[in-house]
């Protein structure tokens, strides 16, 4: 790479975005139809007749945004070229489907929920379930399973935690109970109830004993190691042993389990504190001290999927995934006492969803029907801004922007040795190519998108990384290479290069300058070598808009 480019890409790299700007138990309800009631809804309830919208981003913006937000890669430009040509009324929507039913949409989100439940983990040993839970998550969201069917086997889960991925929240949560309740009522609920472990819930209306009756749902339930003469392991398993004696609050730190749960004695820790019977807090259904494991969590996997903010949790979580703002914010902060966006809206399609069945791909697909989703990107808004006027920018999660460059360079995912790193921090053991590209690029989706940003690690791997220099290197074996080699004509190659890399043609101005500087250096092959590597540490690529 020449250093007397340095400061041509340095510029394009810190351009800020706004520069570029399984069948269903049930008949599900019409997608088309549900969005188009939502979209009416945010008009009522949100937009004036002043309201600037957006207005519908053109067809070069959309198949970038639904492939990256579906299957978590960008479309090649031959995909490009052909949706583009297409002139099917319906061809959004029939892109839509097509992408769900690639493998590539179950693994993009198996690894979204890797990293919702993995990234709040408090024992790191829990990276061994990581491949487990995409391995499962896959199958499941690729046939169509349904979410409380989903949600039902990570609250139900036991084994061991290399073989069922299910059992990543407890292994995530090292088997202990009150740490494990607050994570199954935050990712399938919306409800963070922990607030309100040690004392009545500052804000909200949950009060402490409520806290402690979900968590009489999961004391059995523990994590030990599990070790054979091969390898060395952990798993989920189940105390249902009587009790023959009350130890008090030592039994809720007990990660082998205890027959019941015991709400701490603050006043006097050293006491035995409250023994608590399972009581779901949402509906006041409860189960008797004794009742065994099974009967607990599974009643409550029931009474938990059944509830409306179950359907309202995964619609928040997925509308702002997709649009770029939750109905309620932040996204895993739901409740009665929280004020959301556009309230008969999210009502209208959180029973929707319930009714389809809890598909997830039928929820895909209404989302991206709508207009709200369609939009244009505009920066994320101020406090002081109406809601929900344009799709806001995403950042790329880990997965999606290693993705992205190997499709981008032409490179085949099994020849990225060069992305290792065996001192990566977390992933001892583990250190895949694409779990180390994460450790630098992840981040915990959960939080609000304007808290993620760029860093000195992302830049150090990108510059530091043999792979990627190789393959943006105008070798005989690179994609940069070939295209050198079989296109003579430079504006060819600018306009190749924008599509694989943005899924986009240039602008005749940055045509022009592309141009511009390829005739300044004189060398081509080192000039489009800066080019290439300026498009892939642009603000555009790394978002998708």
């Amino acid at each position: 790479m020449r250093c007397d480019s340095t400061r041509f890409f340095a510029a394009f790299l810190l351009t800020p975005l706004t520069a570029f700007l399984a069948a269903p138990a049930v008949a599900a309800p019409n997608a088309s139809r549900v969005a188009a009631q939502v979209d009416r809804l945010l008009g009522e309830e949100v937009y004036s007749g002043s309201t600037q919208l957006a207005p519908v981003c053109d067809d070069e913006t959309f198949v970038r945004r639904v492939w990256l937000d579906i299957v978590g890669d960008l479309p090649t430009p031959e995909h490009v070229t052909a949706f583009l040509l297409d002139t099917h009324p319906e061809k959004r929507a029939r892109l839509v489907s097509d992408l769900l039913e690639s493998a590539q949409y179950g693994q993009n989100w198996a690894r979204y929920w890797r990293d919702v439940i993995l990234y709040r983990r408090i024992e790191d040993r829990a990276v061994l379930v990581s491949n487990p839970l995409v391995v499962k998550l896959t199958e499941q969201l690729n046939t169509g399973a349904g979410w409380d069917e989903i949600a039902s086997g990570f609250i139900t889960a036991t084994g061991d935690v290399r073989e069922d991925g299910a059992t990543a929240i407890f292994m995530a949560q090292d088997g202990q109970t009150e740490e494990a309740t607050a994570e199954v009522s935050r990712v399938f609920l919306g409800i963070q109830i922990q607030c309100a472990q040690c004392h009545d819930h500052p804000w909200d209306r949950w009060q402490r004993e409520q806290f402690h009756e979900l968590a009489a749902f999961f004391p059995r339930v523990g994590v030990r190691p599990l070790q054979t003469p091969t390898r060395r392991s952990y798993q989920v398993v189940v105390n249902d042993r009587p009790e023959f004696r009350n130890r008090g609050n030592s039994n809720n730190a007990n990660r082998r389990g205890s027959p019941e749960h015991y709400m701490p004695n603050l006043d006097n820790p050293d006491k035995p504190g409250k023994k608590t019977r399972p009581r779901f807090f949402l509906t006041g259904a409860e189960l008797s001290f004794g009742t065994p494991d099974a009967d607990r969590r599974g009643r409550l996997a029931e009474w938990l999927t059944d509830t409306p903010w179950f359907a309202t949790a995964m619609v928040n979580r997925m509308w702002s995934e997709l649009v770029g703002e939750g109905f309620y914010e932040p996204i895993d902060d739901l409740g009665p006492d929280r004020e959301p966006t556009a309230p008969q809206a999210v009502e209208r399609l959180s029973e929707a969803f319930a009714d389809s069945g809890y598909d997830v791909k039928w929820l895909f697909r209404t989302i991206c029907a709508t207009e709200a989703y369609q939009r244009e990107s505009r920066p994320r808004r101020g406090p002081e801004e109406t809601p929900m006027t344009a799709n806001v920018p995403q950042r790329l999660r880990g997965d999606q922007l290693f993705n992205a460059l190997l499709t981008a360079l032409g490179i085949d995912e099994a020849a990225t040795r060069g992305f290792a790193d065996r001192n990566a921090s977390g992933y001892r053991g583990q250190a895949t190519p694409r779990l180390i590209f994460n450790a630098a690029f992840g981040y915990d989706p959960s939080v609000q998108r304007e808290t993620v940003s760029a860093s000195i690690p992302q830049a150090l791997a990108m510059m530091n990384t043999p792979r990627i220099n190789y393959a943006v290197s105008s070798n005989r074996r690179s994609m940069l290479g070939r295209l050198l080699s079989s296109v003579r004509e430079d504006s060819l190659v600018v306009d190749e290069l924008y599509l694989r890399c943005l899924s986009r043609e240039p602008t005749g101005d940055e045509r022009a300058h592309a141009l511009a500087y390829v005739e300044s250096v004189g060398k081509r092959n080192e000039a489009f070598e800066d080019y290439l590597w300026a498009l892939l540490n642009s603000a555009e690529f790394v978002h998708r808009k």
